[in-house]
C-alpha cells in the first residue's frame, strides 16, 4: 500500500491497490506508521488515551442520548414523533465524530460491547437515511426550520453556505472509513457511499457551480476513495476546492469560508478557523494526489502566513471569537484568544500532511506545538469537561468559554470540540514514525515500539524516554538481518533557539546546552536534512541511538508587530508551554521576571496528574510557580496568564 497508510486519522489497514495502480498514481512522498500498529507504554499519553476510552467517548454516547441526537434519526426515518431536537445543523456529526474515535479505540483495545452499541447506533442511523442516500435529518424532518437567524429555511441544498449538509456527510464519511478499517463491517460504509454516490450525481449535473459552507466533505470522499477507489469521489472533491471562490460561477460567499477568491490565489488565512484548516488539508491532500504545483504553492503560502503572522505560542489559530475566525496579521489578544480546540486539532491535521508532501521537520514542530499545547487544553483531566476556546489569559471577568463560562463544562449545545477530542487521541500514536523507501522517520518522542519493513527488510524499532519532561531518548534500531539505510532523527525547533519555524517568536538567549547523540554507545557525526539527525549506516540487530535534547528553561518574546505580548515574556522548557494560575500564586496579575531571574524546575508526581512545575523569584522577590498550559482550569475557575511582564 503505498499511499499514505496513515491519512491523518490514520486509516490503518486500507485496501492494497494493484502494483500498477500504485505506480501510475501520484502519492505523498513519506508514507506515515498507522497508529494501530505503533504500541505505547508512556506515563504521558497512553494514559490520555486510556481515559478518552473510558470516559469521554462514553461521556459523549451518553450526551448524545440525552440531548436527542440519537432521536433525531429515527423521527426523519419516521420512527418517532416529535419535532427536530437540539440546536444545531451539524448534531448529526457529533454522533458521527464518537463513533470514529470509537472505531479507532477498537483497533488497539477491542471491545465487543462498544462494537455492539456502536452498531446499535449505525442502525439508527440507517432509518435517518432517505431512500436516494440523503442524510441531514434536521432537513428530513422539517425544512421549515431555522436554526440561526442569519440562515434561513430551506429545502435541500439551499443555503449551503450555512445549512451545513456537506459538512455533515463529510464527517459521516471519515466515521464510516474509520469503522470499516477498525471492523471490517461496511454497515456504516454502506450508508456513506450511499449518500457520497448522491453528491456526485447532484453536484456534477444538477448544481456543479456550488460548494459547502464549512469543509471537510473534501477530505472525507478521499477517505472513501481510498476505499472504494472510485475515482469520481476524489474527482468531486477536487472539484469543490476548484469552484471555490470563482466569481465566474457563482455568487461567492466571502472570507468568513475562505469563498472570496479562488482557492489557488489564496495566500493569507481568512475566516472561519476550522474551516480554513480543514480545507487547507484537502488542498493539501489534492496537491498529493494529483501532483498538483499550483495546489502545492496555495499550501505552502497560506502556511508560511499562520505561522510567521496568526498562531498563538501554543499552537493555536483563529484569534477572534466573533466569527471563530483568523484576525488580521499579529492579531493575537490573550484574554479574548478564541483558539477553540478543534482549530487546534485541524492544525495537527493539516501539519501532518505538510509533514508528509515536504518531508521537513518543520511542519511536525508545528505539529508538536498544537499537540501539547493547544490541543489537549481542550479536555480536562477527567476526560469529561471541555474548553471550547482556550485564551492564553483569564481575569476572571471576561467569560471566555462557550455559553459564557469561566471553566470547563461538560458539553455545549455546539459539541464540536468534544466529539473532536473523541476521534483524535486514539490517532496520536500515529503521528510518531514515517517512511520513504530506505528512510525511517522518528518524529515524535513518545515511549513506543512498532515493526515497519525498510527496503525490503524488517525493522523493530522501540523508543525509551520519559519526554515531555525529559529530553533523553533511547531508540532502538534492530533490523531482522544486516541492512543499509538511514534513520532520520527530528531535531526540534525548540532545541534549535526557534520556538516557531518563523521570526513571529523568538528566545531571549541561546540555548546553552548541545544535542548529543551517540549509537550502541559512542558520540557518531550525523549529518542534517530539512531539520532532522540522519544517520545512514549498516544497522544491525540491538543497534541503539542514544539522543540527549537541552530541556532548559527559555523566556520567549514575541515580534514586536504583536502589541498584545509586546514587554511581555512567556516561559517554556521542552515542548511545553508555561502558564501562572491563580491557585498557585496570591496574584498572578503581579507577577513579573527580568533577565536575571533564575528558573528551577521539579517534577510534582501528585500534581495534576504528574507535571514539570517551574519555580522562580519575581522582580518583587516573592516565590511564584508556573504550571504547564494544558492543565490550567483543572482546580476550579482561577486567574491565569501566559506572558509575563518582564522589567
Amino acid at each position: 500500500m503505498k499511499f499514505l497508510a496513515f491519512l491523518i486519522l490514520a486509516l490503518a489497514a486500507c485496501q492494497p491497490r494493484t502494483k500498477e495502480n500504485v505506480e501510475s498514481t501520484p502519492d505523498y512522498a513519506i508514507q506515515g506508521i498507522p497508529f494501530n500498529e505503533v504500541h505505547l507504554s508512556d506515563n504521558f499519553w497512553a494514559p490520555k488515551i486510556e481515559t478518552n476510552r473510558t470516559v469521554t467517548i462514553p461521556a459523549s454516547f451518553a450526551k448524545c442520548e440525552e440531548m436527542g441526537r440519537m432521536d433525531n434519526f429515527l423521527i426523519a426515518g419516521g420512527k418517532m414523533d416529535g419535532p427536530v431536537k437540539g440546536e444545531m445543523p451539524f448534531d448529526d456529526t457529533d454522533v458521527y465524530k464518537i463513533i470514529e474515535g470509537a472505531a479507532y479505540s477498537m483497533t488497539t483495545t477491542p471491545d465487543p460491547k462498544l462494537d455492539q452499541y456502536v452498531d446499535s447506533v449505525i442502525s439508527l442511523i440507517a432509518i435517518g437515511q432517505e431512500k436516494d442516500g440523503y442524510l441531514t435529518t434536521y432537513k428530513t424532518i422539517d425544512t421549515t426550520f431555522v436554526r440561526w437567524s442569519w440562515c434561513p429555511a430551506g429545502a435541500r441544498w439551499e443555503h449551503l453556505e450555512c445549512s451545513h449538509e456537506l459538512y455533515n456527510s463529510g464527517h459521516m464519511f471519515e466515521a464510516a472509513a474509520a469503522h470499516y478499517h477498525a471492523t471490517g463491517k461496511k454497515n456504516f460504509l454502506d450508508i456513506a457511499t450511499k449518500n457520497a454516490d448522491l453528491l456526485v450525481d447532484v453536484f456534477n449535473n444538477k448544481l456543479p457551480n456550488e460548494v459547502p459552507g464549512h469543509q471537510i466533505v473534501e477530505t472525507g470522499l478521499i477517505k472513501l476513495y481510498l476505499i472504494t477507489h472510485k475515482e469520481e469521489y476524489l474527482k468531486l472533491a477536487r472539484h469543490f476546492l476548484d469552484v471555490r471562490g470563482d466569481s465566474t460561477r457563482r455568487e461567492i460567499k466571502g472570507p468568513y469560508t475562505q469563498d472570496h477568491i479562488p482557492v489557488l490565489q489564496q495566500d493569507e488565512a481568512v475566516g472561519h478557523a476550522v474551516r480554513a484548516t480543514y480545507m487547507y488539508a484537502g488542498m493539501t491532500d489534492v496537491a498529493a494526489l494529483y501532483d498538483d504545483a499550483g495546489y502545492r504553492t496555495a499550501v505552502d503560502k497560506i502556511w508560511n502566513n499562520i505561522v510567521s503572522k496568526k498562531m498563538y505560542l501554543t499552537g493555536g489559530i483563529g484569534s477572534r471569537h466573533e466569527g471563530e475566525a483568523f484576525g488580521d496579521n499579529y492579531e493575537l489578544p490573550n484574554l479574548t484568544a478564541y483558539n477553540e480546540t478543534c482549530a487546534a486539532i485541524a492544525n495537527v491535521y493539516w501539519n501532518y500532511r505538510m509533514f508528509l508532501l515536504h518531508g521537513d521537520s518543520k511542519y511536525i514542530d508545528v505539529l508538536e506545538r498544537s499537540l501539547y499545547n493547544g490541543v489537549i487544553s481542550g479536555v480536562g483531566l477527567d476526560g469529561k469537561t471541555f474548553f471550547y476556546p482556550n485564551p492564553l489569559e483569564c481575569d476572571m471577568e471576561y467569560h471566555f468559554n462557550s455559553g459564557g463560562s469561566l471553566t470547563r463544562e461538560p458539553w455545549f449545545d455546539c459539541s464540536c470540540c468534544p466529539t473532536n477530542l473523541c476521534r483524535f487521541m486514539p490517532s496520536v500514536p500515529g503521528y510518531i514514525y514515517a517512511q520513504n523507501e530506505d528512510k525511517v522517520f522518528v518524529n515524535l518522542f513518545i515511549q513506543s515500539a512498532t515493526d515497519i519493513k525498510v527496503a525490503g527488510t524488517a525493522v523493530a524499532l522501540s523508543q525509551k524516554t520519559d519526554y515531555p519532561w525529559n529530553g533523553d531518548v533511547e531508540l532502538l534500531v534492530s533490523p531482522e538481518t544486516e541492512k543499509e539505510f538511514t534513520v532520520c532523527i527530528r531535531i526540534p525547533g525548540w532545541a534549535q533557539d526557534k520556538p516557531v519555524p518563523s521570526d513571529l517568536y523568538a528566545y531571549e538567549s541561546t540555548s546553552q546546552l548541545p544535542i548529543a547523540l551517540k549509537v550502541n554507545g559512542e558520540a557518531v557525526e550525523y549529518a542534517t536534512e530539512n531539520g532532522y539527525a540522519t544517520l545512514t549506516r549498516q544497522w544491525k540487530k540491538g543497534d541503539v541511538i542514544e539522543y540527549s535534547l537541552p530541556m532548559e528553561i527559555r523566556k520567549v518574546k514575541a515580534n514586536e508587530a504583536v502589541d498584545a505580548d509586546r514587554g511581555l515574556v512567556a516561559l517554556e522548557r521542552g515542548p511545553i508551554v508555561y502558564c501562572v494560575e491563580g491557585v498557585d500564586n496570591e496574584d498572578v496579575d503581579k507577577i513579573g521576571v527580568n533577565p536575571e531571574t533564575a528558573f528551577d524546575n521539579a517534577f510534582a508526581a501528585d500534581l495534576l496528574g504528574g507535571v514539570e512545575v517551574i519555580t522562580a523569584s519575581d522582580t518583587k522577590g516573592k516565590a511564584f510557580t508556573a504550571i504547564p498550559y494544558y492543565v490550567w482550569d483543572n482546580r476550579g475557575a482561577n486567574k491565569m496568564k501566559v506572558w509575563l511582564t518582564e522589567e
